[in-house]
């Protein structure tokens, strides 16, 4: 019986060390805030445009590509890895909305404004 409670608190350990439960070595560290306010709702994206319509906002240079948001993202989570990259409606204005996934395995939310290139917020 010792032997199988012993074998259950070691398997559980191990699950917890694979799953980063305990904190891993790549840990990126707290996240900088900048813009939104932890413990609040998410933004509400109203809509997202299709690619079509963003490469006419892009052409038209009614906003800034998609690259240089991916960049002014980088400066707030600079090791992270960028997962989409979408073109959306808030409010009166477009914004980017890209998803991040940072060393630590957390996915990352980061706002850019669209027509300025700077970052708005992250959640």
């Amino acid at each position: 019986m010792r032997y199988a409670i012993a074998l259950v608190a070691i398997s559980l350990t191990a699950a917890a060390l694979a799953a980063g439960g305990l904190g891993s070595m790549a840990d990126d560290g707290p996240a900088p805030q900048t813009g939104a306010v932890s413990g609040q709702a998410p933004l509400r994206i109203e809509s997202c445009l299709s690619p079509a319509d963003m490469r006419e906002e892009v052409g038209e240079r009614r906003v800034i590509p998609p690259v240089a948001a991916i960049r002014a993202a980088r400066t707030v989570i600079p090791r992270a890895e960028i997962q989409r990259a979408s073109l959306c409606r808030y409010e009166d204005t477009l914004v980017y909305m890209l998803t991040a996934l940072r060393r630590d395995g957390h996915f990352v939310h980061v706002i850019v404004d669209a027509r300025t290139g700077s970052v708005s917020g992250q959640y």
